[in-house]
């Protein structure tokens, strides 16, 4: 084995050695940090502290023949309504700020934002009637994909295009 390989070695050693020591010293920082910041912030929380209540209690009593049973209450089974919240959208401006702002804001997915004269200028050249099209059928392009109204079918037609027609006036 020759001198320069004999160092490199050497070195080479050094360095690994300093890595697996750093990956342990992070380590026990790391679990230090956990065990006095979070341990007890989490055992503290009382949002979290119910619902593990809650997933604690036994699903249900049962009576058993032969035994006292006063102890039980017949309780009925209530289910939780769940509620779900839509939105009326009622002009283009909030179509456009529920479905197509998410991606014409910011230019996702090859989408011409908003108020990018240039990047609009070849669309609008084609016609309304296009981008209306493309904007209620989608459109896979060269650049990018228009879904279908933008991904929220639930929108008339209509308020597609006053869409539409808000989104070239920006």
């Amino acid at each position: 084995m020759s001198k320069q390989d004999t160092h490199f070695f050497n070195v080479f050693s050094v360095v690994l050695g300093l890595l697996v020591a750093f990956v342990i010293i992070v380590f026990a920082i790391a679990r230090h940090v956990g065990k006095t910041e979070q341990t007890p912030v989490v055992h503290e929380d009382p949002l979290l502290v119910q619902t593990v209540a809650e997933r604690l209690t036994p699903p249900a009593r049962v009576a058993v023949a032969g035994q006292d049973n006063s102890a039980l209450a017949i309780a009925p089974v209530t289910a939780q309504p769940t509620t779900a919240v839509t939105v009326a959208l009622e002009n283009g401006e909030q179509v456009y700020e529920a479905a197509c702002k998410a991606c014409h804001g910011i230019g996702l997915a090859g989408a011409p934002k908003a108020g990018d004269a240039a990047a609009w200028q070849p669309r609008i050249a084609q016609g309304k009637g296009t981008l209306y099209e493309h904007a209620i059928k989608g459109f896979t392009g060269k650049t990018g994909v228009m879904p279908a109204k933008g991904g929220r079918t639930d929108v008339s037609d209509e308020l597609v295009r006053e869409a539409v027609d808000y989104l070239l006036g920006l």
